[in-house]
Formats: structure tokens, sequence, C-alpha cells
């Protein structure tokens, strides 16, 4: 189990810092004629317009560095737990498109996540 989640985290940690930082540094080119229509594109376009998107882009990048160095991955998780949510939800409901990669996320962040369970033992505590 250490050995995957070992890969595990790797995998997920030079997914979210490359992501992250094609959000501000742009070196992945974007087709334009491949951009979501209907609520997808108005929900991209949102993100885009409002400069959410790079509130977003920060998190990965900072969640996906520290997943690569191993230290703080549990804030790691922490951070990138909503965003991958966020991902999920989109290509669930408005994109089903990137479904396959946003549920291989997911998965990775799972075994992950299940490597570092004492961390978080804490909020599962039914009393405080």
């Amino acid at each position: 189990m250490k050995i995957a989640a070992l890969i595990a985290r790797i995998l997920l940690g030079l997914m979210f810092f490359v992501f992250g930082l094609n959000g501000f540094l742009h070196f992945i080119p974007i087709d334009k004629a491949s951009m979501p229509t209907g609520l997808a594109g108005q929900y991209v376009g949102a993100l885009m317009d409002s400069h959410y998107f790079y509130v977003v882009a920060g998190l990965q990048t900072l969640g996906g560095l520290l997943l690569l160095v191993g230290f703080y991955v549990p804030l790691a998780l922490t951070l990138l737990g909503p965003v991958i949510v966020n991902i999920l939800c989109y290509h669930i409901f408005l994109d089903h498109k990137g479904l396959l990669m946003a549920i291989v996320v997911t998965v990775l962040w799972s075994i992950v996540a299940l490597r570092y369970r004492e961390n978080f033992a804490g909020l599962f505590a039914q009393k405080a």
C-alpha cells in the first residue's frame, strides 16, 4: 500500500502542479473551438471573467507542489479536496467529456488520503 500511495501522490502532485501552473503561464495551448458551450461554457466563462480561476489555479499549484515534495501532505489533500469535488461535479453535471479523468483523479486522491487517514481522524470524532 505504501508504494501505491507514493505513486498516487506523485501522479496527483504532477497533475495539479502542471495544470495549476498552466492557469498562470498558459504553456498548454487551448483550442477556442474546443471550449464548452451551454451551461458548461457559461460556468467556465464566469470563472475566467471574475478571475476566480486564478484562486483555483493557485490552490492547484500549491497543493500539487506540496504533494510532490512530500511535506504537509494532509494540508495538500485538504486544499485539493474541494477542487476535486468541483471538478467531479462539473464533469458529472455540465460536461461529461472529462468524467473519466475526474474519476481517476478522485481515486488517486482517495488512495493518498487513505494512507494519511490518521491525520484526519479528529474530523470524524463524534464529540469534540
